[in-house]
């Protein structure tokens, strides 16, 4: 049997921040049995963590295992894994045609990456473990973010059964973690400026192990953590954020006053064709009263357009609505239709055409807000906690409390003194544009 120590891993991850979480898991896992490297090219294993959520998403992923295919002629490549969504839930079409590949896992079989690498090489076949195992042992993650801020993954699997979703049908029904495991794993990652909290939703998560929504509660005893400075929440959804929840992001210091609400329409009428709870009018609502109960409160949202029945009336609520919540952030997406999901079977569906046009209007319609609210901070010093260097510009780069990280904005800015990543800095605005913001150190 063929030992894998010498054997060099290079991992890639697509797809979200949750996936992301799987990839370090995954990473943790690789590390009790090979060596680690963060170059392909000199890699003799290549790992893509596939993201199989969108058609866009797939074809990513298999053009991913395309290209890095071609490291067996000018890297070291010996074998090409493929692990995540893309083999969980299309296993029986890719793993015929997908002949590029060596071996397949889905998400909870990443356990036994070891074992399928070695029948992969003792047999000099192609290797099926999707399926094999129903969770994922804990080990100690290796973080591949910046060292002073991680994700959380406190549940996976999703109840809400939105209409246009694939998440339930490759994830499964919503598995919460244990509440002292969080901690734990929490208080193992080191002394960190950001947790991020995700889940599909994480207003649900304790539901099924105890009855209620715990998530107050799990951000107070992770907020009395020493190692932990500050928590940012993404993924609420709107029916759940109750006057508990409000209170808590109101109230505990470590908590970031920033919140991602996944509103994705705002015409009644589309909403409930997406199986969506709530109408637009009581989800401008819990804006309005969030802004009130939290002064200077971040919302973020997403959005999906040209989803089937939007006609022209329900595109201008939904345009409405934005100028009404005048979101701090907002993303948008085409309606991409799922073979699977109930809303693949709706009729009225919206020409490509139509939702291309209708996306760049609401980018457009929102890069106007976002200008505007951004342009406020001119003149002003706000914090900003340095991430990173953009070497091209020539600047260093941090976030402010109303961004997260990758997704929304960022502050640009200069310093006459070092600056140590993960530290949090006074900035004063000098420039601001759509979606950043420009400025310097404060001596």
């Amino acid at each position: 049997m063929i030992d894998l120590k010498d054997k060099k891993i290079a991992v890639i991850s697509l797809g979200c921040d949750k996936n992301r979480v799987d990839t370090e898991y995954m990473l943790g896992n690789v590390y009790k049995f090979a060596t680690l490297t963060d170059d392909p090219f000199d890699a003799e294993i290549i790992i893509v963590n596939t993201c199989a959520f969108l058609e866009a998403s797939r074809k990513e992923s298999v053009d991913t295992v395309l290209e890095f295919n071609e490291y067996r002629k000018v890297g070291k490549l010996e074998k090409l894994v493929i692990t995540g969504c893309l083999p969980q839930k299309f296993i029986g079409e890719i793993f015929e045609e997908l002949t590029e590949a060596d071996v397949f896992l889905g998400f909870r079989d990443y356990d036994l990456l070891e074992d399928a690498l070695k029948e992969s090489y003792a047999t000099g076949r192609r290797v099926n473990y999707v399926g094999k195992k129903d969770r994922v042992e804990s080990v100690k993650r290796i973080v591949s973010t910046p060292l002073h801020y991680a994700y959380l993954k406190i549940a996976d699997g999703c109840n809400n059964r939105c209409t246009y979703c694939l998440i339930p049908y490759i994830r499964g029904k919503y598995t919460s973690e244990p509440m002292e495991k969080l901690l734990s794993e929490a208080e193992s990652l080191g002394d960190i400026s950001e947790l991020i909290l995700v889940a599909q939703d994480i207003t649900r998560y304790g539901i099924d192990l105890y009855g209620k929504a715990k998530l107050p509660e799990l951000i107070t005893r992770l907020s009395g953590l020493d190692n932990v400075r500050k928590i940012r929440l993404l993924y609420c959804y709107p029916d759940m954020i109750d006057d508990e929840l409000i209170s808590v992001i109101k109230n505990d210091p470590k908590v970031i006053k920033y919140i991602d609400i996944p509103l994705q329409h705002a015409d009644d009428g589309i909403l409930k064709l997406m199986n969506r709870s709530g109408r637009g009018e009581d989800y401008l609502a819990l804006i309005n009263k969030l802004k009130s109960e939290i002064p200077g409160i971040a919302i973020r949202s997403t959005f999906i357009t040209g989803f089937p029945g939007e006609d022209e009336t329900a595109f201008e609520n939904l345009k409405k609505f934005l100028l009404k919540a005048k979101l701090f952030n907002a993303g948008f997406f085409a309606y991409s239709r799922e073979e699977g999901t109930p809303a693949y079977k709706l009729k009225n569906q919206v020409p490509s055409s139509v939702k291309k046009k209708r996306l760049k209007e609401l980018y457009d319609l929102q890069k106007k807000i976002s200008a505007d609210t951004l342009a406020e901070y001119k003149g002003k010093t706000i914090e900003v906690v340095f991430d990173e260097i953009d070497y091209d510009r020539e600047l260093f780069v941090g976030r402010a409390y109303f961004s997260a990280p990758e997704i929304d904005g960022k502050v640009y800015f200069t310093s006459g003194t070092q600056v140590v990543q993960g530290e949090t800095y006074k900035i004063k605005i000098k420039r601001t544009d759509s979606y950043d913001l420009y400025g310097s150190v404060t001596e």
